[in-house]
């Protein structure tokens, strides 16, 4: 299939599919422990995050998540919160993934949020809904 598109973020080899599938399967348990509310803390489950990406190092060992909260509203907010809860959203993650280890998460606002295209953003919605109604 020849070399895979160089991701536009970084120099040198884009990420392996390894990074790749364990980042979509982090950013994925992600948006449900978010989404169900599983971490205890009221101010961070009022708020509706979206995790646009997650890019992993080549080790795995740290995960960095782009999020932001649904309508753009209260991104310094968002990202305290998560911080504060690190920990427990790592242990939640982590038990769902059967990782070796679990990564150090960290959070980033997603500015490429703003730019995608509301086909996209639809589509992520409708992918939302069905998650939360599973």
């Amino acid at each position: 299939m020849g070399h895979m598109a160089k991701n536009k973020f970084h120099d040198g080899p884009g990420p392996s599919q390894r990074q790749l599938r364990v980042g979509e399967l982090i950013r994925r348990s992600l948006s449900e422990v978010l989404a169900r509310g599983d971490v205890h803390d009221p101010d961070l489950n009022r708020m509706s995050i979206t995790v646009g990406e997650v890019c992993t190092s080549p080790d795995l060992r740290i995960a960095t998540a782009y999020v932001l909260p649904l309508g753009g509203q209260g991104q310094d907010e968002v990202l305290k919160l998560l911080a504060r809860n690190k920990g427990e959203l790592r242990r939640a993650v982590s038990k769902k993934l059967a990782l070796k280890f679990a990564p150090d998460l960290r959070f980033q606002l997603d500015e490429t949020f703003d730019r995608m295209d509301d086909t996209r953003r639809m589509l992520n919605q409708d992918d939302v809904r069905r998650d939360t109604d599973a």
